[in-house]
C-alpha cells in the first residue's frame, strides 16, 4: 500500500465515521486527512491529526473521534492497527506486504515514481542567472545557475510547461565600462576607475581583435569613439557566447535569450506604458513620466520616463514583464541576488498595476550570498577574473556534480559555506559522495544477483519485515511527497536532505539483509523479493539526482 493508497483509504474511513455520527461527511476534503511520518518510529509508519483538525467543525471532541475511525481503520486490509495518541493522533501501522509493496510499484512506475499533477498543464516561466554580460559567471550566479535549473526540473516533475530564460542586461552604463574596459586593454592603457579588470578582459579584447578585419592594427588605427563601438558590440557578443558555454557544460542550457537592448529597441516599452496608461496609472509630473505604484504597496511611485527622455531601469521591467504574459506564462518566477530585496516591493505593484496577481503571475526568489572555504580559509581570488570566484573555478576543484549538488543542498535564503576540501574527498562525510554511492552499491548489488543467478522472478512482499526494510520502504514512500513540498515551496534542498536520508537507510538495509545468499545456501524468494527493494532505492536515488541535474553513476 502506498500513501496515496493509504490516504485514500484514510478518506473513506473518517468520512464513514462521520456519516454515522449524522455529520457532512461531503464536506471532510483530501487536505483534511494528510499523513506524515511519525519522528519516532515505534510509534508506526504513519500518523494523522485529522480528528484534531476535523473535531472542532465538526462539533466531536478529536479523542473520540480518533478513537471511532481508527477501529474502523484498523480493519482495513493492509492495515495491521490504527491507535490513538494524545489528544487525538491517530498512529498508523502497516502489516509488512501492504509496505512491501511498494517496492514493486516503484520498479515498475521507474522515472515516473515521485512525480505529481501540482502544475499539470501550467505554463512556467523560470529566469535565473541572467547576468551582465561583462565578465565571467560569478559563485552567486553559478548558485542560481544550480538552483534555478533545479527548481525548473521539479516544476516539470509536476507537469509543469517550463521555459527557462536568460535576461541579458545588455543596455546601459554597464555595458559602456565593458566596453571601455576592453578598449583600455588593448590599447595597453589601465583600466578605467569604474570599469573592470582580470585576465579575461585582456583575453576578450585579444579575441575582438582576432574576429576584426585587419586585426589589431586596423583598430589601432580608428578613432577611439569608433574603435570603443566595436569593443562593444564584439566583445559582448564574445561573452555571451563565454556564458552560454559554461552554463552548458554545467548542465544548464536555456530556451530563451531575452537581451533588455531590444525591448526598448522594439518599442515594447512604449507598448507597456501605454497599457499602465490606458488602465489608469501612468502621470506625468516634473518633465518625467511616473507608474503610480504607491496604489499597489510601494513606498513611493516609480519614475519610468525621465526627463531627458531616457527610460529608467523599472522601464525595462515593465516591457519585460508584459512581453512575458502576452506570450502566455501564468506564472513568473525570478530569482534575483541578496542585494534585490528592493526590488521585491515595486516589481509586486508593477504585476497589480497590470491587473496581476503579486507573488502568483510574478514570484521573485531571493538568494543569500556563497562563501568557498579551503584549508579553513576563506577563498576570494580567482586566477579567472582576479576579484571574484567563478563558476569555472568552482568546477575545475570539485567538478560539476559535487558543485551543483553543494550549491542546491541548503535552502536559497541562507549564506552558505562551501567546503572545498570537504567536496574534493571520496568520503561519506562528502555528501554527493555519499548519495551516489548509494546509488553505484545498488547498481553493484544487481550485477553480483545477475551473476548469482538471482533475477526479479519471483515477489514476496511479506518477506521484507526485517526492521532495516521498514524503515527503508518508509522513507521510499516519502518521496512523492517531499518531491510535491520542494516544488511547492520553491526548496530544492529538500530533495538533497532526503536523498542523504535515503542513502544513510540503505546503507543500513545493506549491512543487515543479503540479497544474495552466504556460501551455498539456496536462493529463496526472499532474496529475489530484496532485489526488487534494491532496485526500487535504485530508482528513487536515480529519480532524485535527476531533479538535481546530479548524474547517478552505476559505478565509483
Amino acid at each position: 500500500m502506498n500513501p496515496a493508497e493509504l490516504a485514500a483509504v484514510l478518506l473513506d474511513v473518517v468520512r464513514r465515521s462521520a456519516t454515522r455520527r449524522g455529520l457532512d461527511a461531503g464536506a471532510i476534503t483530501p487536505e483534511d486527512v494528510t499523513l506524515e511520518r511519525p519522528r519516532n518510529r515505534d510509534h508506526g509508519d504513519w500518523a494523522s491529526n485529522a480528528a484534531l483538525k476535523l473535531g472542532k467543525r465538526l462539533g466531536v471532541p478529536p479523542a473520540e473521534f480518533a478513537a471511532d475511525f481508527a477501529a474502523a481503520l484498523a480493519d482495513e486490509a493492509g492495515i495491521a492497527s490504527a491507535e490513538v495518541a494524545g489528544p487525538g493522533f491517530v498512529n498508523i501501522r502497516l502489516d509488512a506486504a501492504a509496505a512491501g509493496e511498494l517496492a514493486r510499484v516503484i520498479v515498475e512506475q521507474g522515472d515516473a515514481y515521485g512525480r505529481g499533477v501540482l502544475y499539470s498543464g501550467v505554463t512556467i516561466n523560470v529566469e535565473f542567472v541572467s547576468a551582465n554580460p561583462t565578465g565571467p559567471i560569478h559563485i552567486g550566479g553559478t548558485r542560481w545557475a544550480a538552483v534555478g535549473d533545479s527548481l525548473s526540473r521539479l516544476f516539470e516533475a509536476q507537469g509543469g510547461l517550463v521555459t527557462r530564460e536568460y535576461y541579458f542586461n545588455d543596455h546601459g552604463i554597464q555595458i559602456d565600462r565593458f566596453a571601455r574596459s576592453l578598449l583600455a586593454a588593448a590599447r595597453g592603457e589601465p583600466a578605467p576607475e569604474d570599469g573592470y579588470g582580470g585576465g579575461y578582459i585582456l583575453d576578450i579584447a585579444s579575441r575582438v581583435e582576432a574576429d576584426y578585419p585587419g586585426g589589431a592594427a586596423a583598430l589601432g588605427d580608428l578613432p577611439r569613439e569608433e574603435a570603443q563601438e566595436i569593443y562593444r558590440e564584439l566583445g559582448v557578443n564574445l561573452m555571451f557566447g563565454d556564458i552560454k558555454a559554461s552554463l552548458h557544460d554545467f548542465g544548464v542550457d536555456f530556451d530563451v535569450h531575452t537581451h533588455e537592448n531590444s525591448l526598448h529597441s522594439s518599442g515594447a516599452v512604449q507598448r507597456a506604458i501605454a497599457r499602465l496608461r490606458e488602465l489608469g496609472h501612468i502621470f506625468e509630473a516634473d518633465g518625467a513620466t511616473w507608474l503610480r505604484t504607491t496604489e499597489f504597496g510601494d513606498d513611493k511611485d516609480r519614475v519610468i520616463i525621465k526627463k531627458d527622455g531616457e527610460g529608467a531601469y523599472i522601464s525595462g521591467d515593465l516591457a519585460y514583464y508584459l512581453d512575458k504574459r502576452e506570450r502566455g506564462f501564468e506564472r513568473n518566477l525570478i530569482l534575483l541576488g541578496a542585494d534585490h530585496h528592493g526590488y521585491v516591493k515595486r516589481l509586486m505593484a508593477m504585476t497589480a498595476a497590470f491587473g496581476d496577481v503579486p507573488y502568483v503571475n510574478l514570484e521573485i526568489l531571493i538568494g543569500q550570498q556563497v562563501n568557498l572555504v579551503r584549508d579553513g580559509e576563506p577563498v576570494r581570488m580567482s586566477k579567472r577574473a582576479g576579484t571574484v570566484v567563478t563558476l569555472e573555478d568552482l568546477v575545475e576543484v570539485v567538478g560539476v556534480d559535487a558543485a551543483r549538488y553543494a550549491l542546491v543542498r541548503s535552502s536559497m535564503d541562507s549564506t552558505l559555506d562551501i567546503d572545498l576540501d570537504l567536496l574534493s574527498r571520496r568520503s561519506n562525510d562528502n555528501p554527493v559522495f555519499y548519495v551516489q554511492y548509494a546509488h553505484a552499491r545498488t547498481c553493484a548489488v544487481s550485477r553480483n544477483a545477475a551473476d548469482a543467478g538471482i533475477d526479479r522472478s519471483a515477489f514476496d512482499a511479506s518477506a521484507l519485515e526485517h526492521e532495516t526494510e521498514s524503515v527503508l520502504l518508509g522513507v521510499l514512500a516519502e518521496f512523492p511527497r517531499i518531491v510535491l513540498q520542494a516544488a511547492e515551496l520553491r526548496e530544492p534542498h529538500r530533495i538533497a536532505r532526503y536523498l542523504e536520508d535515503l542513502a544513510g537507510s540503505y546503507h543500513r538495509w545493506y549491512d543487515a539483509c543479503r540479497v544474495i545468499p552466504l556460501g551455498d545456501a539456496p536462493v529463496e524468494d526472499v532474496h529475489r523479493t530484496r532485489l526488487w527493494l534494491n532496485d526500487a532505492t535504485g530508482q528513487v536515488l536515480r529519480n532524485g539526482l535527476g531533479m538535481l541535474g546530479v548524474s547517478a553513476p552505476e559505478k565509483m
